[in-house]
């Protein structure tokens, strides 16, 4: 059993506390927390307060996080916001993280975004070097291709995308 610190516990409850208030400014300076647990709450509470002024905060996390964790939970939220400025980090990520995790999350979260604009990456990451990539890249362009061509509903559509 693991056993958390109680200098986590504690910051985690001051972190409801201010969830609770919207201090969107005290999230923010956690991203840079020492504690890779901490970024990532602090990342996906940014993104559960929602607007698209929050994703440069998430694609820096995206591209500048040390632990691969935090990076994966940066591209899964990118794809959850939606927002067309998300799409080139995404891309980046999707081509250039060292992570495999990162890089098959980013190409997950662009199929679910669903922009025409991301087929050319897709497709060539139908040739990255790791498998669970190129089958994330099989699942973001069948989406990408229902969304065009059949969906009628886009929540079920991006429920779909991965």
């Amino acid at each position: 059993m693991t056993v958390v610190p109680q200098s986590r516990l504690d910051l985690l409850t001051e972190m409801e506390e201010r969830y609770e208030k919207k201090d969107i400014q005290y999230f923010v300076k956690l991203l840079d927390h020492e504690d890779y647990v901490i970024r990532c709450r602090a990342t996906c509470i940014l993104v559960d307060m929602g607007g698209e002024d929050k994703v440069p905060y998430i694609a820096k996390v995206l591209k500048d996080d040390t632990n691969e964790l935090v990076r994966h939970e940066a591209a899964f939220s990118l794809g959850q916001m939606c927002y067309s400025n998300g799409i080139v980090p995404l891309e980046d990520a999707t081509k250039n993280d060292p992570s495999v995790f990162v890089r098959h999350e980013a190409a997950i979260a662009l199929g679910v975004m669903g922009s025409k604009k991301v087929r050319a990456t897709l497709e060539n990451a139908l040739n990255d070097p790791d498998k669970p990539v190129r089958d994330s890249a099989v699942v973001a362009l069948s989406n990408l291709e229902f969304m065009e061509k059949l969906s009628k509903n886009e929540k079920f559509a991006k429920l779909t995308g991965g």
